[in-house]
Protein backbone atom coordinates (compact mmCIF):
# COMPACT_ATOMS: atom_id res chain seq x y z
CA UNK A 1 0.00 0.00 0.00
CA UNK A 2 1.00 3.63 -0.40
CA UNK A 3 3.09 4.87 2.50
CA UNK A 4 1.77 8.43 2.17
CA UNK A 5 -1.88 9.48 2.26
CA UNK A 6 -1.42 11.83 -0.71
CA UNK A 7 0.07 9.04 -2.81
CA UNK A 8 -3.01 6.95 -2.11
CA UNK A 9 -5.30 9.87 -3.05
CA UNK A 10 -3.54 10.67 -6.33
CA UNK A 11 -3.24 7.04 -7.38
CA UNK A 12 -7.00 6.44 -7.15
CA UNK A 13 -8.64 9.87 -7.66
CA UNK A 14 -6.25 12.14 -9.52
CA UNK A 15 -8.70 13.19 -12.27
CA UNK A 16 -11.53 13.85 -9.81
CA UNK A 17 -9.25 15.90 -7.58
CA UNK A 18 -8.18 18.03 -10.56
CA UNK A 19 -11.81 18.52 -11.59
CA UNK A 20 -13.01 19.74 -8.19
CA UNK A 21 -9.94 21.97 -7.82
CA UNK A 22 -10.56 23.65 -11.18
CA UNK A 23 -14.17 24.15 -10.18
CA UNK A 24 -13.07 26.04 -7.09
CA UNK A 25 -10.92 28.35 -9.22
CA UNK A 26 -13.94 29.10 -11.43
CA UNK A 27 -15.85 30.42 -8.40
CA UNK A 28 -13.35 33.13 -7.47
CA UNK A 29 -14.39 35.86 -9.99
CA UNK A 30 -18.00 35.68 -8.78
CA UNK A 31 -16.78 35.89 -5.18
CA UNK A 32 -14.74 39.03 -5.91
CA UNK A 33 -17.71 40.73 -7.58
CA UNK A 34 -19.85 39.97 -4.52
CA UNK A 35 -17.27 41.77 -2.36
CA UNK A 36 -17.00 44.85 -4.57
CA UNK A 37 -20.71 45.30 -5.27
CA UNK A 38 -21.68 46.53 -1.73
CA UNK A 39 -19.20 49.40 -2.10
CA UNK A 40 -20.89 50.42 -5.36
CA UNK A 41 -24.32 50.16 -3.75
CA UNK A 42 -23.38 52.36 -0.79
CA UNK A 43 -21.31 55.01 -2.61
CA UNK A 44 -23.18 55.32 -5.91
CA UNK A 45 -26.73 54.03 -5.49
CA UNK A 46 -27.33 55.19 -1.90
CA UNK A 47 -24.76 57.99 -1.62
CA UNK A 48 -25.75 59.45 -4.98
CA UNK A 49 -22.22 59.72 -6.37
CA UNK A 50 -23.34 58.30 -9.75
CA UNK A 51 -24.61 60.54 -12.55
CA UNK A 52 -28.30 59.77 -12.92
CA UNK A 53 -29.87 58.40 -14.94
CA UNK A 54 -27.40 55.55 -15.18
CA UNK A 55 -27.54 53.56 -18.41
CA UNK A 56 -27.28 49.77 -17.93
CA UNK A 57 -27.76 47.37 -20.84
CA UNK A 58 -29.10 50.28 -22.86
CA UNK A 59 -31.77 51.11 -20.26
CA UNK A 60 -31.67 54.46 -18.36
CA UNK A 61 -32.18 53.97 -14.62
CA UNK A 62 -32.94 56.57 -11.95
CA UNK A 63 -31.48 56.31 -8.45
CA UNK A 64 -34.17 53.99 -7.02
CA UNK A 65 -34.19 51.68 -10.03
CA UNK A 66 -30.38 51.63 -10.03
CA UNK A 67 -30.39 50.68 -6.33
CA UNK A 68 -32.79 47.76 -6.79
CA UNK A 69 -30.93 46.57 -9.89
CA UNK A 70 -27.64 46.40 -8.00
CA UNK A 71 -29.36 44.65 -5.09
CA UNK A 72 -30.74 42.11 -7.56
CA UNK A 73 -27.23 41.50 -8.92
CA UNK A 74 -25.96 41.06 -5.37
CA UNK A 75 -28.68 38.51 -4.61
CA UNK A 76 -27.83 36.62 -7.81
CA UNK A 77 -24.16 36.51 -6.80
CA UNK A 78 -25.15 35.16 -3.40
CA UNK A 79 -27.03 32.30 -5.11
CA UNK A 80 -24.14 31.62 -7.49
CA UNK A 81 -21.53 31.52 -4.72
CA UNK A 82 -23.77 29.33 -2.59
CA UNK A 83 -24.35 27.00 -5.54
CA UNK A 84 -20.61 26.63 -6.12
CA UNK A 85 -20.02 25.86 -2.45
CA UNK A 86 -22.90 23.38 -2.28
CA UNK A 87 -21.80 21.44 -5.37
CA UNK A 88 -18.13 21.38 -4.34
CA UNK A 89 -18.94 20.12 -0.84
CA UNK A 90 -21.30 17.40 -2.09
CA UNK A 91 -18.86 16.26 -4.76
CA UNK A 92 -15.96 16.21 -2.28
CA UNK A 93 -18.06 14.25 0.22
CA UNK A 94 -19.01 11.67 -2.39
CA UNK A 95 -15.38 11.37 -3.48
CA UNK A 96 -14.25 10.88 0.11
CA UNK A 97 -16.77 8.09 0.72
CA UNK A 98 -15.69 6.28 -2.44
CA UNK A 99 -12.06 6.42 -1.40
CA UNK A 100 -12.91 5.31 2.14
CA UNK A 101 -14.74 2.30 0.71
CA UNK A 102 -11.68 1.43 -1.37
CA UNK A 103 -9.32 1.83 1.59
CA UNK A 104 -11.39 -0.43 3.84
CA UNK A 105 -11.60 -3.04 1.09
CA UNK A 106 -7.81 -3.02 0.66
CA UNK A 107 -7.27 -3.34 4.41
CA UNK A 108 -9.69 -6.26 4.63
CA UNK A 109 -7.96 -7.94 1.69
CA UNK A 110 -4.66 -7.62 3.51
CA UNK A 111 -6.15 -9.23 6.60
CA UNK A 112 -7.00 -12.26 4.46
CA UNK A 113 -3.37 -12.36 3.32
CA UNK A 114 -1.96 -12.54 6.86
CA UNK A 115 -0.08 -15.67 7.82
CA UNK A 116 -1.49 -17.54 10.80
CA UNK A 117 1.31 -16.45 13.21
CA UNK A 118 0.32 -12.85 12.51
CA UNK A 119 -3.08 -13.39 14.15
CA UNK A 120 -1.29 -14.45 17.33
CA UNK A 121 0.42 -11.06 17.51
CA UNK A 122 -2.67 -9.03 16.49
CA UNK A 123 -6.04 -9.66 18.09
CA UNK A 124 -9.43 -8.94 16.56
CA UNK A 125 -9.80 -6.15 19.13
CA UNK A 126 -7.01 -4.31 17.31
CA UNK A 127 -7.89 -5.19 13.71
CA UNK A 128 -11.62 -4.40 13.76
CA UNK A 129 -11.36 -0.81 15.13
CA UNK A 130 -8.60 0.01 12.66
CA UNK A 131 -10.73 -1.00 9.65
CA UNK A 132 -13.95 0.56 10.95
CA UNK A 133 -13.48 3.46 13.36
CA UNK A 134 -9.89 4.62 12.94
CA UNK A 135 -10.05 5.10 9.16
CA UNK A 136 -13.41 6.92 9.32
CA UNK A 137 -11.85 10.43 9.52
CA UNK A 138 -9.75 9.64 6.45
CA UNK A 139 -12.84 9.67 4.23
CA UNK A 140 -13.72 13.27 5.03
CA UNK A 141 -10.15 14.38 4.55
CA UNK A 142 -9.57 12.57 1.25
CA UNK A 143 -12.51 14.30 -0.42
CA UNK A 144 -11.19 17.73 0.60
CA UNK A 145 -7.47 17.03 0.37
CA UNK A 146 -6.96 19.47 -2.53
CA UNK A 147 -10.28 21.27 -2.95
CA UNK A 148 -10.40 22.68 0.60
CA UNK A 149 -6.98 24.40 0.61
CA UNK A 150 -7.61 25.58 -2.96
CA UNK A 151 -11.07 26.95 -2.11
CA UNK A 152 -10.25 28.49 1.27
CA UNK A 153 -6.79 29.66 0.21
CA UNK A 154 -8.20 31.18 -2.96
CA UNK A 155 -10.92 33.00 -1.05
CA UNK A 156 -8.30 34.27 1.39
CA UNK A 157 -6.22 35.69 -1.48
CA UNK A 158 -9.31 37.26 -3.06
CA UNK A 159 -10.26 38.92 0.23
CA UNK A 160 -6.74 40.21 0.90
CA UNK A 161 -6.42 41.44 -2.67
CA UNK A 162 -9.76 43.26 -2.38
CA UNK A 163 -8.69 44.99 0.85
CA UNK A 164 -5.37 46.03 -0.71
CA UNK A 165 -7.22 47.49 -3.70
CA UNK A 166 -9.32 49.65 -1.38
CA UNK A 167 -6.35 50.82 0.70
CA UNK A 168 -2.83 49.34 1.01
CA UNK A 169 -2.52 50.38 4.68
CA UNK A 170 -5.67 48.47 5.63
CA UNK A 171 -4.45 45.53 3.57
CA UNK A 172 -1.18 45.48 5.50
CA UNK A 173 -3.11 45.65 8.78
CA UNK A 174 -5.29 42.73 7.71
CA UNK A 175 -2.33 40.36 7.26
CA UNK A 176 0.01 41.83 9.88
CA UNK A 177 -0.47 39.00 12.39
CA UNK A 178 -0.66 36.12 9.91
CA UNK A 179 3.09 35.36 10.04
CA UNK A 180 2.90 35.15 13.84
CA UNK A 181 -0.05 32.77 13.67
CA UNK A 182 1.57 30.71 10.92
CA UNK A 183 4.64 30.24 13.14
CA UNK A 184 3.03 29.64 16.55
CA UNK A 185 -0.08 27.60 15.79
CA UNK A 186 1.60 24.72 13.87
CA UNK A 187 4.37 24.56 16.45
CA UNK A 188 1.86 24.19 19.29
CA UNK A 189 -0.27 21.78 17.26
CA UNK A 190 2.65 19.42 16.71
CA UNK A 191 2.66 18.43 20.39
CA UNK A 192 -1.11 17.88 20.31
CA UNK A 193 -0.66 15.48 17.40
CA UNK A 194 1.98 13.53 19.29
CA UNK A 195 -0.37 13.20 22.26
CA UNK A 196 -3.11 12.01 19.91
CA UNK A 197 -0.79 9.30 18.61
CA UNK A 198 -0.08 8.16 22.18
CA UNK A 199 -3.81 8.07 22.92
CA UNK A 200 -4.55 5.84 19.91
CA UNK A 201 -1.79 3.39 20.89
CA UNK A 202 -3.00 3.25 24.50
CA UNK A 203 -6.62 2.67 23.43
CA UNK A 204 -5.50 -0.20 21.21
CA UNK A 205 -3.71 -1.87 24.12
CA UNK A 206 -6.78 -1.31 26.30
CA UNK A 207 -9.00 -2.99 23.70
CA UNK A 208 -6.57 -5.90 23.56
CA UNK A 209 -6.62 -6.34 27.35
CA UNK A 210 -10.44 -6.20 27.44
CA UNK A 211 -10.58 -8.85 24.71
CA UNK A 212 -8.21 -11.08 26.66
CA UNK A 213 -10.32 -10.66 29.80
CA UNK A 214 -13.52 -11.60 27.97
CA UNK A 215 -11.90 -14.65 26.38
CA UNK A 216 -10.31 -15.76 29.65
CA UNK A 217 -13.27 -15.06 31.94
CA UNK A 218 -13.47 -18.69 33.20
CA UNK A 219 -9.80 -18.63 34.25
CA UNK A 220 -10.25 -15.24 35.95
CA UNK A 221 -13.11 -16.61 38.05
CA UNK A 222 -11.34 -19.90 38.75
CA UNK A 223 -8.13 -18.24 40.01
CA UNK A 224 -9.84 -15.17 41.53
CA UNK A 225 -7.64 -12.66 39.68
CA UNK A 226 -10.32 -10.04 39.07
CA UNK A 227 -8.55 -7.49 41.30
CA UNK A 228 -5.36 -7.85 39.32
CA UNK A 229 -7.19 -7.36 36.02
CA UNK A 230 -9.12 -4.35 37.36
CA UNK A 231 -5.89 -2.76 38.54
CA UNK A 232 -4.37 -3.34 35.11
CA UNK A 233 -7.36 -1.76 33.34
CA UNK A 234 -7.39 1.14 35.81
CA UNK A 235 -3.80 1.89 34.85
CA UNK A 236 -4.72 2.09 31.17
CA UNK A 237 -7.75 4.27 31.90
CA UNK A 238 -5.63 6.60 34.00
CA UNK A 239 -3.07 7.04 31.23
CA UNK A 240 -5.83 7.74 28.69
CA UNK A 241 -7.34 10.32 31.05
CA UNK A 242 -4.02 12.10 31.51
CA UNK A 243 -3.33 12.16 27.77
CA UNK A 244 -6.78 13.48 26.89
CA UNK A 245 -6.65 16.12 29.61
CA UNK A 246 -3.31 17.36 28.28
CA UNK A 247 -4.77 17.40 24.75
CA UNK A 248 -7.72 19.53 25.93
CA UNK A 249 -5.44 22.00 27.71
CA UNK A 250 -3.19 22.49 24.70
CA UNK A 251 -6.01 22.49 22.13
CA UNK A 252 -8.05 25.19 23.88
CA UNK A 253 -4.95 27.28 24.54
CA UNK A 254 -4.34 27.26 20.78
CA UNK A 255 -7.92 28.43 20.21
CA UNK A 256 -7.57 31.17 22.85
CA UNK A 257 -4.34 32.43 21.31
CA UNK A 258 -5.74 32.33 17.80
CA UNK A 259 -8.92 34.21 18.76
CA UNK A 260 -6.96 36.84 20.69
CA UNK A 261 -4.70 37.57 17.72
CA UNK A 262 -7.71 37.73 15.38
CA UNK A 263 -9.42 40.34 17.55
CA UNK A 264 -6.42 42.69 17.40
CA UNK A 265 -6.87 43.45 13.70
CA UNK A 266 -10.33 45.16 13.99
CA UNK A 267 -8.71 47.70 16.32
CA UNK A 268 -6.46 48.84 13.48
CA UNK A 269 -9.36 48.83 11.02
CA UNK A 270 -11.55 51.07 13.16
CA UNK A 271 -8.75 53.44 14.09
CA UNK A 272 -6.83 53.66 10.80
CA UNK A 273 -9.89 53.25 8.59
CA UNK A 274 -11.87 55.84 10.53
CA UNK A 275 -8.98 58.29 10.26
CA UNK A 276 -8.76 57.79 6.48
CA UNK A 277 -12.52 58.40 6.11
CA UNK A 278 -12.33 61.59 8.18
CA UNK A 279 -9.44 62.80 6.05
CA UNK A 280 -11.37 61.97 2.83
CA UNK A 281 -8.70 59.49 1.76
CA UNK A 282 -11.18 56.61 1.85
CA UNK A 283 -14.91 56.51 1.12
CA UNK A 284 -17.35 55.31 3.72
CA UNK A 285 -18.60 52.60 1.35
CA UNK A 286 -15.06 51.33 0.87
CA UNK A 287 -14.57 51.13 4.66
CA UNK A 288 -17.83 49.20 5.07
CA UNK A 289 -16.80 46.84 2.27
CA UNK A 290 -13.37 46.34 3.89
CA UNK A 291 -14.94 45.58 7.28
CA UNK A 292 -17.31 43.09 5.66
CA UNK A 293 -14.42 41.50 3.78
CA UNK A 294 -12.36 41.22 6.95
CA UNK A 295 -15.28 39.58 8.74
CA UNK A 296 -15.21 36.93 6.02
CA UNK A 297 -11.41 36.83 6.11
CA UNK A 298 -11.26 35.01 9.44
CA UNK A 299 -13.28 32.08 8.05
CA UNK A 300 -10.85 30.93 5.31
CA UNK A 301 -7.83 31.56 7.55
CA UNK A 302 -9.37 29.50 10.35
CA UNK A 303 -10.22 26.74 7.88
CA UNK A 304 -6.64 26.69 6.58
CA UNK A 305 -5.24 26.42 10.11
CA UNK A 306 -7.70 23.63 10.89
CA UNK A 307 -6.74 21.94 7.63
CA UNK A 308 -3.07 21.98 8.60
CA UNK A 309 -3.96 20.46 11.96
CA UNK A 310 -6.01 17.77 10.21
CA UNK A 311 -3.19 17.06 7.75
CA UNK A 312 -0.80 16.23 10.56
CA UNK A 313 -3.42 14.20 12.41
CA UNK A 314 -4.51 12.29 9.29
CA UNK A 315 -0.92 11.64 8.26
CA UNK A 316 -0.14 10.07 11.64
CA UNK A 317 -3.42 8.11 11.68
CA UNK A 318 -2.87 6.75 8.15
CA UNK A 319 0.72 5.71 8.87
CA UNK A 320 -0.32 4.05 12.14
CA UNK A 321 -2.96 1.97 10.38
CA UNK A 322 -0.92 1.11 7.30
CA UNK A 323 2.10 -0.12 9.19
CA UNK A 324 -0.06 -2.73 10.90
CA UNK A 325 -1.28 -4.14 7.58
CA UNK A 326 1.94 -4.71 5.69
CA UNK A 327 3.96 -7.46 7.39
CA UNK A 328 6.86 -8.85 5.34
CA UNK A 329 5.52 -12.43 5.04
CA UNK A 330 2.07 -11.91 3.53
CA UNK A 331 0.31 -14.44 1.30
CA UNK A 332 0.72 -13.46 -2.39
CA UNK A 333 -2.31 -11.64 -3.73
CA UNK A 334 -2.51 -14.04 -6.69
CA UNK A 335 -3.73 -16.77 -4.35
CA UNK A 336 -6.75 -14.61 -3.47
CA UNK A 337 -7.58 -13.52 -7.00
CA UNK A 338 -7.88 -16.98 -8.55
CA UNK A 339 -6.79 -20.58 -8.57
CA UNK A 340 -3.11 -21.26 -9.00
CA UNK A 341 -2.31 -23.13 -12.25
CA UNK A 342 -0.61 -26.52 -11.89
CA UNK A 343 2.06 -27.45 -14.45
CA UNK A 344 3.75 -30.79 -15.12
CA UNK A 345 2.69 -34.41 -14.91
CA UNK A 346 1.03 -36.00 -11.92
CA UNK A 347 2.05 -39.69 -11.55
CA UNK A 348 -0.58 -42.07 -10.19
CA UNK A 349 -0.15 -45.72 -9.23
CA UNK A 350 -2.21 -48.27 -7.36
CA UNK A 351 -0.04 -50.86 -5.55
CA UNK A 352 -3.02 -53.01 -4.59
CA UNK A 353 -3.85 -55.86 -6.91
CA UNK A 354 -7.32 -57.23 -7.09
CA UNK A 355 -7.41 -60.96 -6.95
CA UNK A 356 -9.95 -62.74 -9.03
CA UNK A 357 -12.20 -64.90 -7.03
CA UNK A 358 -12.43 -68.41 -8.15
Amino acid sequence: MDKNIYQFILRHSKKRQIYVTLLTFASFPFYYFSLDLPRTIIDQAIGGEADFPVVMFGIPLDQLAYLFTLCGFFLALVFINGGFKFYINVYAGQLGERMLRRLRYELYTRVLRFRLPRFKRMSQGEIIPMITAEVEPLGGFIGEAFSLPAFQGGQLLVLVGFIFVQDPVLGAAAIAFYPLQAYLIPKLQRRVNQLGKQRVQTVRRLADRVGEAVAGAPEIHAHDTSRLHRADIAGFLGRIYEIRYEIFRRKFFIKFLNNFINQLTPFFFFSIGGYLVLEDNLTFGALVAVLAAYKDLSGPWRELLAYYQRVEDIRIKYEQVIQQFQPPDMVPVDQLDGEEALDGMLPAANPLRHRRRC
